[in-house]
């Protein structure tokens, strides 16, 4: 049976926009949720992860921030672990695969993936898609689609 695919709008002003948006993705977020970030650079991907790692727990002790140069970045917090990935460097699906990006996306945690529309085609059925639109100052448009948990979660946002 074919999912049916939910699609929604979020209008951000500023950066006090985006924390709450964050903290009411991370009250929804259960293990095993992906949520992929998309965007030109700059939109706000790496700003929104850490807020999402925030709400969930993750210590302020612990950096959160991205994970260009080393790919994924592991947090820790009471509920799950959080698997903080960049694919901005990435450039055949065989690196996903060296990787091991499926044990993660099957994994005991969540995984936040920033330019997972890099590999489009490879993307968990049931993830949460947010792509990220600059506008004008510290304004920003999230559009968020999803399937199955993805939609779930999207009802509930």
């Amino acid at each position: 049976m074919k999912q049916i695919m939910k699609e929604a709008k979020f209008s951000i002003s500023n950066e006090s926009d985006t924390q709450a948006f964050g903290k009411r993705l991370a009250a929804l977020i259960q293990k095993g949720d992906v949520i992929g970030l998309s965007g030109d650079l700059g939109a706000g991907k790496t700003f929104l992860s850490h807020e999402i790692c925030r709400a969930l727990g993750v210590p302020e002790s612990q950096p959160v921030n991205s994970p260009t140069f080393t790919i994924i970045n592991e947090y820790h917090c009471d509920r799950f672990p959080v698997y903080h990935m960049d694919l901005y460097r990435l450039s055949e699906p065989d690196e996903l695969y060296d990787l091991g990006l499926w044990e993660y996306y099957d994994g005991d945690g969540v995984c936040l993936v920033e330019w997972f529309d890099k590999f489009h085609d490879l993307w968990p059925e049931e993830a949460l898609m947010l792509r990220i639109h600059l506008l004008e100052g510290e304004a920003r448009l999230i559009e968020a689609r999803g399937h199955g948990r993805g939609a779930e979660i999207l009802e509930k946002l």
